[in-house]
């Protein structure tokens, strides 16, 4: 393995591991929310901190249906495309 494809596949394990581990959090605040919805403390906070920018994106869309919000959900599916986007890229697929 030369240099280049050691470096594109630590770039492509890196990106992966920031996707899922932010998806991973996604999951751990709809989990907060509905099993300890008003907790707050250290690993609540930093769950809160770590996925409010992309989740506030897509509150942003018409994605509520009554009391349910499903932009947690469209987040994930969102995230997992754009993994797999930036993936392909960087392996030239």
């Amino acid at each position: 393995m030369n240099t280049d494809s050691q470096i594109i596949a630590i770039l492509a394990n890196t990106v992966d591991i920031f996707f899922r581990a932010l998806s991973f959090l996604i999951v751990v605040r709809i989990l907060l929310s509905w099993l300890a919805p008003h907790s707050r403390g250290g690993i609540a906070n930093f769950v809160h901190s770590a996925t409010e920018p992309i989740l506030a994106f897509f509150r942003k869309l018409p994605l509520r249906i009554g009391m349910i919000d499903f932009s947690p959900f469209v987040a994930l599916i969102a995230i997992d495309f754009a993994r797999g986007l930036l993936l392909k890229l960087l392996f030239g697929i």
